[in-house]
């Protein structure tokens, strides 16, 4: 972002919060983008000054216009550039000789057309750093705020929004006009409204960042179509939630586009982009959601309702079929049904009819009433066993459903804990609807978004309240041996690092590996094993070959000295059979790692997010199921065992129907390590350990075999 503020003065403030704005390039015809911008502005009572500038008109919608913003003799905050592209380069040098510090650039034409657009692109750049200017775009839609000391609609969208406490951020401009008509009907207001295009100066972390200081936003929602500076957005959101306490919702487009080419690793071919990005936004305490309609569900929860305290919800609905329903959907969502007080029990007796349900859910009877809700809503959200209300209506003959509408809001109100609504159907509980969406209860179509939005609210307060740890730095170990190891390979030409130059870089870590050792002959190869101890497997030691189960380069379980030597010369004679090109430089040996179930760790370097660590369990979870999680290294404890707990077969390790309860500790320090390895050591480009044998509890873990993809950084 070029660096256009003042002494205390944030480089977005004149364009959020201008007090004269010019419209560059804009016409006299309605209909067009350049006209829809100087009207909207017009229309929806900007509080500054608004200048058209224009080459061929004399005014537009009756304000006077001007040839060139250099023309206008008063000072000007923003220029909204409506230009064609082609044109821009001009206008931006214009602005600049001006001395604007805001610009938007609405113009499309530029990187998204090839390389003659990133060329133009590149050339505003330039001359917005030249003169300290600020821009958002180009090809945007625009920005609106809704202040009512600013209000300022700089878009070409249809319709002004109403003020609220969303902040949206949006890459694409297309999806903020029906974002824009969704919210408009469902009363959903807006703090700021931003489309940044293609982010070519100002960012969506930049704008993130602005929004986590503004005291008009509490929620912020973001459309992201790629995320070219991952670990840069996951420190900004981690600081949004954390510092400023305000949630970060994520629409991420793209999740089912394949890599673009095969990777060597399991780590690298597991580890698609989208998995990625799912594990950085889940490590960074975003809330990432799969539609518009599931990021606004979450959006109103979090913006209107206080946040729940735990997971403990009552029920309250007029009939008994939605209440089951909501039953097995909060279930679902890992809620807990309130176990209601003897006091709280004792009031329902007295007050709901004898047919009524007073367990959990409260089925207040279909022919209920104002005062039922009343007495229901007010008494669970009394009781100190209950953390939030979720209040179904269906409309009967008898319910009078804007007058229970209003009493939910007047109940809702007088509690610090959140009520949220589903008042099933459409047209008959429209009206119902709108005073709930007016007084700012959330409501829910159906039953299952309620309490999925419930669950979404009591995560964010954890993670809000969770203390940050930093990673683990164990003191113990080498990074100067691992660093010189993986440049002598880099220096060397090598992809690859040779099995044994692999087990020194872990070992340097204080990984565990196993007594090893390279044997040049097949009597060397007997001596080493004897040493370090029967069986032994054994595997080529080359450079050029990766996959050696594929060409039988490896022997398990080679228990004496005369089958070590009949192994090494088998070795050989596969290799020179399959890779007769190979350079082979002996015979890597190394003492079995006894009984134990396979897990995997991994590495793979992603050009956005850094090092990616990945876990799973070996064999076929992860050959054919991809049972594996990542995180971005490095990674917290915490974040180490939640990303352990994620793997759908790990309750294998930890004593399912009888198994031995294996040593997940050592398995947490094992990624321990490997995240601080991978931070030190940039040279890593992916990583496998596969197996990691998991003993028993308290035995501790062995590493098998290892392969390490190098380049330099």
């Amino acid at each position: 972002m070029a660096d256009s503020a003042g002494p205390g003065r944030s480089p977005l403030e004149p364009i959020f919060s201008p007090q004269s704005v010019a419209v560059v390039g804009t016409t006299r015809v309605p209909g067009t983008v350049p006209f829809d911008i100087f009207h909207n502005i017009l229309k929806d009572d900007f509080q500054g000054t608004i200048y058209p500038v224009s080459p061929s008109a004399r005014s537009i919608a009756g304000v006077k216009a001007y040839k060139y913003i250099l023309d206008i003799p008063d000072p000007v905050d923003l220029a909204v550039i409506v230009f064609p592209s082609s044109v821009v380069k001009l206008a931006m040098e214009q602005c600049g000789q001006k001395g604007v510090k805001g610009v938007i650039i609405i113009s499309a034409g530029f990187r998204e057309v090839g390389p003659a657009g990133l060329q133009r692109e590149q050339e505003i750049k330039d001359i917005a750093r030249k003169y300290g200017i600020s821009f958002i775009g180009p090809n945007c839609l625009g920005v609106i705020n809704t202040a009512p000391n600013v209000h300022l609609n700089a878009s070409f969208a249809r319709r002004m929004p109403t003020e609220g406490s969303i902040g949206f951020l949006s890459q694409s401009g297309a999806l903020c006009t029906a974002v824009l008509d969704y919210a408009h009907a469902k009363n959903i207001g807006f703090s700021k409204f931003v489309s940044f295009g293609n982010k070519a100066d100002i960012s969506d972390i930049d704008l993130m960042l602005s929004l986590k200081d503004d005291p008009a936003t509490k929620v912020i929602l973001m459309y992201l179509e790629e995320m070219t500076h991952g670990a840069a957005f996951v420190d900004a959101a981690r600081k949004v939630i954390h510092e400023a306490g305000k949630p970060v919702l994520v629409l991420k487009s793209g999740r089912t586009s394949q890599g673009a080419s095969a990777a060597a690793s399991h780590t690298g071919s597991l580890a698609a982009s989208d998995e990625i990005v799912d594990a950085a936004l889940r490590q960074a305490g975003v809330i990432r959601c799969q539609t518009i309609e599931e990021m606004f569900n979450n959006a109103i929860a979090l913006a209107y309702q206080p946040l729940p305290r735990g997971r403990r919800v009552a029920i309250i609905t007029n009939a008994g079929g939605p209440g089951v329903l909501t039953t097995d959907a909060a279930i679902h969502e890992h809620l807990e049904l309130a176990a209601f007080s003897d006091r709280t029990h004792d009031i329902f007796k007295r007050s709901l009819p004898v047919t009524a349900n007073i367990r959990n859910p409260v089925d207040v009877i279909g022919d209920a009433r104002a005062d039922r809700y009343r007495v229901a809503m007010g008494s669970a959200l009394e009781d100190e066993n209950v953390d939030g209300a979720l209040v179904i209506l269906t409309p009967q003959s008898m319910t009078d459903i804007d007058t229970i509408a209003a009493e939910v809001c007047n109940v809702a109100a007088a509690y610090e804990k959140p009520t949220y609504c589903s008042f099933m159907g459409e047209t008959d509980v429209a009206s119902g609807i709108a005073i709930l969406q007016r007084r700012n209860i959330p409501h829910y179509i159906l039953p299952e978004s309620m309490c999925r939005a419930f669950a979404r609210a009591h995560d964010f307060r954890t993670e809000k309240d969770r203390q940050l740890t930093p990673a683990a730095q164990f003191a113990d170990v080498d990074t100067a041996a691992a660093r010189g190891l993986l440049d002598a390979a880099i220096a060397a030409g090598r992809t690859y690092l040779t099995p044994s130059d692999a087990m020194r870089v872990l070992e340097a870590y204080r990984l565990p590996v196993l007594g090893s050792a390279v044997a040049r002959s097949a009597e060397q190869a007997a001596r080493v094993a004897a040493e370090i101890g029967f069986p032994v497997a054994m595997k080529v030691e080359s450079d050029d070959v990766v996959h050696k189960f594929d060409v039988g380069a490896v022997m398990l379980g080679v228990d004496t000295p005369t089958a070590v030597a009949a192994a090494y010369a088998t070795i050989l004679a596969n290799v020179n059979t399959h890779q007769p090109d190979a350079r082979v430089h002996g015979v890597f040996v190394q003492r079995m790692a006894g009984a134990g179930d396979e897990v995997i760790l991994g590495v793979k370097r992603d050009p956005a997010f850094g090092a990616v660590v990945m876990f799973g369990l070996g064999g076929l979870f992860v050959e054919i199921f991809r049972d594996v999680a990542f995180r971005i290294a490095p990674i917290p404890l915490e974040h180490i065992r939640g990303m352990m707990h994620e793997v759908k077969a790990f309750p294998i390790l930890t004593g399912a129907r009888g198994r031995p309860h294996r040593d997940t500790d050592a398995v947490e320090e094992c990624l321990q390590r490997l995240s601080q390895l991978v931070v030190d050591c940039p040279q890593i480009q992916e990583l496998d350990i596969n197996p990691l044998i998991v003993r028993s509890r308290g035995d501790g873990c062995a590493v098998t075999d290892a392969r390490i993809l190098v380049a330099a950084p």
